[in-house]
């Protein structure tokens, strides 16, 4: 078979004439002979597959450059690199789905036609952080209030004061008036709020080259929902019914790996690089996103809030006997800290347990 016009070969590819022009200025599917008298395209017949495979990364919705990058590997390689494209795709998705269930249940309390009646609730709590038994200082701050549960993971020369930084800017929280509909902008102020004072402690500590900054993953109570704020590694973990469940998503290089197919679970427990962090708050962060999301608590329902020092050492099923044996919140925060020193205490450990209750009727 011969050369193919444009037309002939934007029909057997599903590629329009207009596309395969910009496809060609841009070097992604060059022709294989231009006429040099009309400027006529003309194209190989072995040129479809990379036609065709440019028209399926397009509905996938693909950057034209990183197509380029993915039609430049071998077979192999470019799979690896659609699977970690639809992978980015399915957590953007992911993100924009927990955004929308959270604005429609927000805008839908503040309709009085819409709003549920619930039961008076209230939260028990308690806090520990602990050192460890290798670190010389904790960089770690662990908070509960009546309102806030906090842990923040500092990092480099000023992480103690950043993660202090980070929690303290919050807790203006305890105090202010929310409703629930407002959560979610009162938890964005409330991040703008903690970035900066983060970024002037940081600043004030380190030098123009080191890089210091702070985890932060913190619950706001209205008094029927919590609002969860997330950057980091830190986690929280949510009891109800007997199963433990973890609410967050690792912010790090390591997860993306696992989101992307690129190492499993249980590898990704023993890689040497499981705390290099994509998102923390600190210099040079100011377009991190938090995760954002509201709750629906149950009575009965026990939050944790734990800094990677448990977590990287204390297995899940560990942490969920703990949980469902304590009676009490600050029972179950010594046990935690204890088993994570149990196991080497490489690192800082903070843990925040919270229990949802009926509120006690007043006689």
């Amino acid at each position: 078979m011969g050369l193919l016009t444009i037309g002939a070969f934007a029909k057997a590819s599903r590629l329009s004439p207009k596309a395969l022009r910009l496809y060609d200025e841009l070097g992604l599917l060059t022709p294989a002979r231009v006429d040099p008298v009309t400027g006529y395209r003309h194209y190989a017949p072995e040129q479809l597959d990379r036609a065709r495979l440019v028209a399926w990364l397009r509905r996938l919705g693909m950057p034209l450059a990183r197509i380029q990058r993915v039609c430049a590997l071998d077979a192999g390689s470019a799979a690896r690199e659609v699977r970690a494209f639809w992978a980015q795709v399915e957590a953007d998705t992911a993100a924009r789905r927990d955004l929308a269930t959270f604005l429609i249940d927000s805008l839908a309390r503040k309709d009085p036609a819409m709003t549920p009646t619930t039961r008076p609730l209230e939260i028990r709590y308690a806090a520990l952080s602990d050192p460890g038994l290798v670190r010389e200082g904790n960089q770690d701050t662990a908070y509960a209030g009546s309102r806030l549960l906090a842990v923040a993971d500092g990092f480099g020369a000023a992480g103690a004061p950043a993660s202090s930084a980070a929690v303290d800017a919050l807790k203006y929280l305890e105090t202010d008036s929310i409703p629930a509909g407002d959560l979610l902008n009162a938890l964005e102020d409330a991040v703008d709020r903690a970035r900066q004072a983060v970024c002037g402690t940081a600043g004030a500590g380190a030098r123009p080259d080191e890089e210091a900054g702070t985890t932060l993953t913190a619950m706001l109570w209205t008094g029927s929902q919590l609002g969860l704020v997330h950057i980091g590694d830190s986690r929280v973990h949510l009891l109800r019914g007997g199963e433990l469940f973890q609410i967050t998503h690792d912010h790090t290089v390591v997860q993306s790996m696992v989101d992307e197919g690129r190492l499993s679970p249980e590898e990704a427990a023993s890689h040497p690089q499981r705390s290099l962090l994509l998102r923390a708050l600190g210099r040079g962060a100011d377009d991190v996103l938090p995760d954002l999301r509201l709750h629906d608590v149950r009575a009965g329902d026990r939050y944790l809030l734990c800094s990677d020092g448990l977590s990287a050492v204390v297995p899940e099923a560990d942490v969920g006997r703990v949980l469902a044996r304590s009676p009490r919140p600050e029972e179950a925060v010594r046990e935690l800290v204890a088993l994570a020193n149990e196991a080497g205490g490489p690192d800082n450990v903070s843990c925040v347990v919270a229990d949802v209750l009926a509120q006690r009727q007043q006689s």
